[in-house]
């Protein structure tokens, strides 16, 4: 299979997509105010070819911002997109959907990947979907986008999860995630007064929980959301750790990007060396894909506004781009199977 990647930074999709012809599945990242536009557009360009899309950044060696971009697979690939609705209800309602889709491409552990756009409620999407996913030990990659809207098949859609199965016909793919973080001393906290729709944090063992985040890490208030890029919360979740991100202070509470429960277990992390795990990561991807075809990555905007401040986004664009055809998306948030993490990247790899 082949990997395209096209982008307008002035929001041109006739520019984006310049060049690509007999596209299998496309995948459309658009800015907020052109994004249906484009929706409509794709769809004449390019009729009855499966499509996923939202809003939101994209990359390959470069990053569009503000405008498209267009990432396609061609040659040797059996696809099918899809959407379920009502994500913030019942998204089980459509997941025959995914079941039938399954089917159609004949989808299989080592060949075919899932990758999703979603407009919201995600750790309730992936458990949905991996109901169906599961069946046949088929991995996910996918994300967040922006404006609670996604697109499928030339549609758009509200409060729902486009996604995409993709059939590798001349090899095998694989999942990946990498953390740059890891844990922070021995800080072990109890959460509690918890809002899960408002995904807040009340308290950390019994107290404030910005007082407990400021008196760790000796910041103030206003520095909050800007220390969560080195000090995010992490939530054990077997052998693996879910990243929490703080989204902002709400009084005495911290308003995250990810959902916390009662009683749920959370530690403190801290970053990383990420360039050396950057370079861990691809070394393991070329072990693993002595040969490869395309890697499509998803990385967190907290990653990619860390990474940007510290002058390293297009250090780590040209590494990833020595794994051969990569792009991806910028996304609000990163699903890795049946996960939903913050400030991670997850992708995956075409042999």
């Amino acid at each position: 299979m082949r990997q395209f990647f096209g982008m307008s930074q002035r929001g041109d999709l006739r520019e984006a997509v310049q060049g690509l012809t007999n596209p299998q599945l496309i995948m459309l990242m658009s800015n907020g105010s052109q994004f249906e536009q484009h929706v409509r557009e794709l769809e004449i360009l390019y009729p009855k070819v499966p499509s996923i899309g939202c809003i939101g950044m994209c990359y390959d060696t470069r990053v569009a911002e503000q405008g498209v971009g267009v990432v396609a697979f061609t040659d040797g690939v059996s696809a099918a997109a899809n959407v379920l609705e009502q994500v913030s209800v019942m998204p089980v309602k459509y997941i025959r959907r995914l079941e039938e889709d399954l089917r159609k491409v004949n989808a299989a552990q080592a060949d075919t990947i899932c990758i999703d756009f979603c407009s919201g409620n995600d750790a309730c999407v992936l458990t949905t979907i991996h109901t169906a996913l599961r069946r046949r030990n088929i991995s996910l990659v996918g994300g967040t986008g922006d404006g609670g809207k996604v697109s499928a098949n030339g549609r758009v859609y509200e409060d729902g999860v486009a996604y995409a199965l993709v059939k590798n016909l001349g090899g095998r793919v694989k999942a990946y995630k990498e953390n740059i973080y890891h844990k922070m001393g021995n800080h072990r906290f109890i959460a509690s007064d918890t809002d899960k729709a408002r995904y807040m944090i009340g308290a950390l063992n019994g107290k404030s929980a910005r007082g407990v985040y400021q008196d760790i890490l000796h910041v103030t208030e206003q520095q909050i959301q800007t220390q969560t890029f080195k000090n995010p919360f992490g939530k054990i979740n077997g052998d693996d750790t879910c990243i929490i991100s703080i989204k902002e202070v709400n009084g005495n509470a911290l308003s995250c990007f990810r959902q916390v429960n009662d009683s749920d277990v959370l530690i403190m992390l801290e970053l990383g060396d990420y360039k050396s795990i950057v370079k861990e990561t691809i070394g393991k991807i070329c072990q693993d894909f002595p040969r490869r075809s395309a890697v499509f990555s998803v990385n967190c905007l907290f990653r990619y506004k860390l990474f940007s401040e510290n002058g390293y986004m297009q250090e780590y664009l040209r590494e990833m781009g020595s794994l051969g055809s990569h792009a991806g998306l910028v996304g609000y948030g990163e699903h890795y199977n049946n996960q939903f993490v913050n400030q991670s990247m997850s992708c995956v790899v075409f042999e």
